[in-house]
């Protein structure tokens, strides 16, 4: 069994169209939200050199949905590592709803991520740092 970073989130009312159902856009938000928290729970160095000249560019991202969340959905966002490159991370998200009867996979996603430095009209590819790939190791 893969290990995997978790953040977990309770669905809102404002995370719902009309039919009840969750927005797709928000499976997006809740994989850079947990991105963000992984970042701020076991990388902080990497946050602070983010303040610097480090830039994470987001290059791809994805989901599939297998089943449909609704407001107040208890869900888990699992992540873990799929790819470690020199200049670049592939992270996989599942996204599972926790009821009392278990647990229900009901989307799976995907984001890849650029390393950059430098100024905004000079930034270059750039090592993964030293601080996240360290981070990350558990959760290949």
């Amino acid at each position: 069994m893969t290990k995997y970073y978790e953040y977990r989130h309770t669905v809102g009312f404002e995370e719902t169209n009309m039919v009840g159902n969750v927005y797709y856009v928000n499976y997006l938000r809740w994989q850079g939200r947990c991105r963000e928290m992984f970042l701020k729970d076991l990388a902080p160095a990497v946050l602070e050199d983010l303040q610097q000249d480090l830039k994470l560019f987001t290059l791809k991202v994805d989901c599939e949905f297998f089943a449909e969340l609704t407001a107040f959905d208890e869900l888990s966002i699992r992540m873990r590592l799929t790819e470690l490159a020199q200049t670049q991370v592939q992270f996989g998200f599942d996204y599972v709803r926790l009821d009392g009867s278990g647990e229900t996979l009901v989307a799976r996603g995907s984001q890849r991520v650029a390393c950059m430095r430098g100024p905004n009209t000079r930034t270059t590819p750039a090592r993964v740092p030293e601080a996240l790939a360290k981070a990350l190791q558990p959760y290949a």
